[in-house]
């Protein structure tokens, strides 16, 4: 660009040389909210990824296992690598104490089946702590940098008369170099804040799909693990299948677990 050679250009960095204190704390400011905000993106995005990778591999050894035993050896071979299987080995868990111990502790009153479903809870509590780490963050940068270039266009605009009151004259050398500083404030505010924008709205709706599968794979678990229901041939659902199961099927559970 010309601008680098030309000594009376105006650029960035001449944005740079003749910006004072607060127009250059302010930049600082924005570079470090852009930094985390892509920082943040691109870690979450690899987890999500490492996360859905590991979470297919469980679900469909999970599905086509023979025994709630051999899916418990697998958890203990590789351990709890993804929010299925963390779960999966919490919920085991709890009804193998459940049954050792039975209710010694207040947090442990009521059935198995209530202590099981209360572990469940818990971890699903967790589970969506986990994922939302750093979203909060991204929302902060996305609705906070616009706000911030803005304050930064104020004070160019502000040089800018300040140097029309002492000149007495609009010229152009006089007004370029503040209005230039204004201008490249307001867009370095918004290049911080669209990509946090984007960046949450899509992680948001990415979390959202992994928890309504774990919802629903938390209510089939808890038939197996706390209910006794074995393994059956109607156990190995697809994994782009996991849905919750059918309200008529609950009278046949209660039936045979009965029985």
């Amino acid at each position: 660009m010309t601008v680098t050679t030309d000594p009376n250009g105006l650029g960035f960095a001449h944005f740079i040389g003749q910006s004072d204190a607060v127009a250059k704390t302010l930049l600082a400011i924005l570079i470090a909210m852009s930094v985390a905000s892509w920082a943040i993106v691109a870690i979450k995005s690899l987890s999500l990824w490492l996360r859905n990778g590991r979470s297919r591999t469980f679900l469909n050894f999970f599905w086509n296992a023979t025994s709630l035993d051999a899916v418990a050896g697998e958890i203990a071979t590789h351990g709890a690598r993804d929010p299925f299987s963390h779960l999966t080995g919490h919920a085991m868990q709890a009804q193998a104490h459940h049954a050792r111990y039975g209710a010694a502790k207040l947090e442990e009153a009521g059935s198995s089946s209530e202590f099981v479903t209360r572990t469940i809870k818990k971890v699903l509590d967790e589970e969506t702590m986990r994922l939302e780490n750093g979203l909060t963050l991204l929302a902060t940068v996305g609705a906070t940098a616009p706000f911030i270039g803005l304050f930064g266009t104020v004070w160019g605009v502000y040089h800018a008369l300040v140097a029309i009151g002492m000149s007495g004259a609009g010229t152009l050398d006089k007004v370029a170099g503040p209005v230039g500083e204004a201008l490249i404030m307001t867009g370095l505010g918004l290049a911080v804040a669209i990509p946090a924008v984007v960046g949450y709205n899509w992680l948001t709706r990415a979390n959202r799909v992994i928890g309504a599968k774990l919802d629903a794979f938390a209510y089939e678990l808890h038939t197996f693990v706390a209910m006794g229901q074995p393994l059956g041939a109607d156990a190995a659902t697809p994994i782009a299948n996991v849905r919750s199961m059918p309200a008529r099927s609950a009278p046949a559970q209660s039936a045979s677990a009965s029985a």
